[in-house]
């Protein structure tokens, strides 16, 4: 049995429904509300003396800090050129399944003819 059941649901409520009354249910779903209330503003106070005690984002920081350095992401180079297309479509299956479904492959990176070749099989 899982929760997303509604035989589940209507089974708990039940059971609630006969554990605490019917009279006693606003008042067990008054005083949940007020108790997250209260820790909602706990938690909002704890965090703002946090930032208070850090340093508030509004405040300038005393020392410039040194940009990040961008990560390099090496470009993907066509692993696939004229003359090696000849050459290896015997051996590389993609290369073969992209033949015969009359994809272009001269210029362009194995990804990039895996992302073709599944749209035009989902095409289908």
């Amino acid at each position: 049995m899982a929760f997303d059941d509604p035989v589940v649901w209507v089974l708990i409520i039940a059971v609630v429904i006969f554990l605490f009354g019917s009279s006693k249910i606003p008042q067990l779903a008054r005083s949940l509300g007020q108790a997250r209330k209260e820790f909602e503003s706990g938690w909002k106070g704890i965090s703002n003396e946090i930032m208070t005690a850090s340093g508030t984002p509004d405040t300038p920081l005393a020392v410039p800090l040194a940009p990040r350095p961008q990560p390099v992401v090496p470009q993907a180079t066509p692993v696939v050129t004229a003359s090696s297309a000849r050459l290896s479509q015997v051996s590389d299956p993609l290369l073969l399944a992209c033949k015969n479904e009359g994809i272009d492959i001269a210029g362009k990176t194995k990804e990039q003819l895996a992302s073709e070749l599944a749209w035009k099989l989902n095409k289908k």
